[in-house]
């Protein structure tokens, strides 16, 4: 391999070819050197409401209560999700909360853990 190729998840150096795609042996990333040094994952970039960085299965709490559409009660601010995954759209936080079951939140009203 004679160029050095660096991870663009954690900058590592130590990434090995294998087949079209060059893996990262400290943190897993895989990527095809032909994209560039971006995946379809890194350009989805989801702030909180501090304005930090949003990551899948990250924890985050909610900051104010939210009513829920067909529920008798809301999701109380202070909840704390865990696991949390991230999606382009309006509502771009799935994830799953004790006693509502799946859901789709805003990234505006949760801050993160």
């Amino acid at each position: 391999m004679s160029e050095n190729t660096h991870c663009p998840e954690c900058n590592s150096e130590f990434t090995y070819p294998e087949g079209e795609k060059l893996i990262c042996s400290q943190c897993f990333h895989e990527w095809k050197p032909s994209d560039g040094e971006s995946t379809d994952e890194s350009n989805l970039k989801i702030l909180d409401s501090n304005g930090n960085e949003l990551k899948n299965g990250d924890s985050v709490i909610v900051i104010k209560d939210l009513p829920v559409k067909g529920a008798p009660k809301p999701i109380k601010a202070g909840t704390k999700v865990k696991n949390i995954r991230l999606s382009e759209g309006d509502h771009n936080i799935s994830c799953k909360i004790d006693g509502f079951g799946s859901m789709a939140l805003k990234s505006e009203f949760v801050r993160k853990a």
